[in-house]
């Protein structure tokens, strides 16, 4: 995980603002903080982002189409009903804080964590993009989810 700083003042935003979405558009987002600094004309916005060095593998060029992953075949019955669990708990998250369902965490994380079968917020922040304000704010909500049941078959 690497962060990055943009500064956009009020005054001649054109060339920094097109910067930082040229950069957003190119990586893998992690999270973004902002803040606003208040000092008449030269008053600015500061964004912290966060972001993954490397896109890992799957991670599609910008304007180009991600392969589908299936997980139902990727992950075993009692993996995906766990993994399944998860992504209902995420989208409600999302949908609550009014952010993208990635924000809270991608597919590839929960799917990490469940062939993981992660059972402690130690093994949590093991997971690739899990720091410690996403290890606060859904630790606990995550490890409560991470009940493996037999599946019959």
């Amino acid at each position: 995980m690497q962060l990055k700083l943009f500064i956009l003042p009020i005054k001649n935003l054109a060339a920094p603002e097109a910067e930082m979405n040229a950069f957003l558009r190119s990586h893998r987002v992690l999270a973004v903080r902002k803040e606003f600094v208040g000092d008449g004309e030269n008053s600015f916005w500061t964004f912290c982002v966060e972001y993954l060095e490397s896109a890992p593998a799957g991670i599609a060029a910008p304007g180009s189409k991600l392969p589908k992953v299936d997980y139902k075949e990727v992950l075993q019955p009692a993996e995906f009903e766990v993994f399944s669990r998860l992504r209902d708990w995420r989208k409600g998250v999302a949908e609550k804080e009014g952010v993208p369902v990635y924000v809270v965490f991608t597919n590839e994380q929960l799917a990490e964590m469940v062939k993981k079968k992660v059972n402690s917020k130690a093994a949590l922040k093991e997971i690739e993009g899990v720091g410690d304000a996403r290890l606060e704010k859904y630790g606990d909500a995550v490890l409560e989810r991470m009940v493996f049941n037999p599946v019959p078959g």
